[in-house]
């Protein structure tokens, strides 16, 4: 496969996943309850949808950031691209129940809601480490890229593979804070972590 290809199609995932996000922003009108109050009581779909949009919208930024670096497309970089793809798919799924369950659910509602929203994370996290790290040993391998700048580049890269498990313990205390947490990650990310040069 080309990496046109390859990007054409994550790209076209990406933006579906990012879109699906707003299904879930809605609110009841004609049920005796001001607008105002009402926009206020949808404070967590409003906070999910916003920290989920940075997360896939940071990702998308870094895929490019990644797939700018790869000349040679193996079998095994489309499998970790997949299943990649396949854990941020799941994104929208986890910030509706994460969101429904900070608006009406009990306490043990939200720690399985943050529980899911928080594995999905770790998941996408840890696909798209092994991901950049199959790109960058590939760079090795074909002379482009130094050892010691990859070892390097993959501890500023999997960053996530480490503080998204601890920030969904956090969540299982205290929601709010775990999608604090997750903004500051994404904030984290929005710099470049691949050591590569920006175009």
């Amino acid at each position: 496969m080309s990496k046109a290809r390859l990007e054409a199609f994550s790209d076209g995932v990406l933006a579906v996943a990012i879109t699906l996000l707003v299904l879930d922003l809605h609110l009841a009108p004609g049920n005796g309850t001001s607008l105002l109050a009402q926009v206020a009581a949808a404070w967590p779909s409003f906070a999910a949808y916003v920290v989920s949009f940075l997360v896939i919208g940071v990702i998308w930024v870094n895929h490019h950031s990644v797939l700018r670096l790869v000349v040679t497309v193996d079998r095994l970089l489309l499998f970790w691209n997949l299943i990649l793809l396949m854990f941020v798919t799941a994104i929208p799924f986890t910030t509706a129940t994460l969101s429904a369950a900070l608006a009406d659910g009990s306490a043990a509602d939200v720690r399985v809601a943050a529980v899911l929203y928080g594995g999905v994370s770790t998941g996408f996290a840890v696909a798209f480490t092994l991901l950049f790290g199959r790109v960058t040993l590939i760079e090795v391998r074909e002379g482009r890229l130094d050892p010691r700048e990859r070892r390097g580049a993959l501890r500023r890269f999997g960053a996530g593979t480490v503080f998204y498990p601890l920030l969904t313990i956090i969540g299982i205390v205290y929601a709010p804070a775990m999608l604090v947490g997750f903004t500051a990650l994404s904030v984290y990310y929005l710099f470049n972590q691949t050591g590569a040069a920006e175009a």
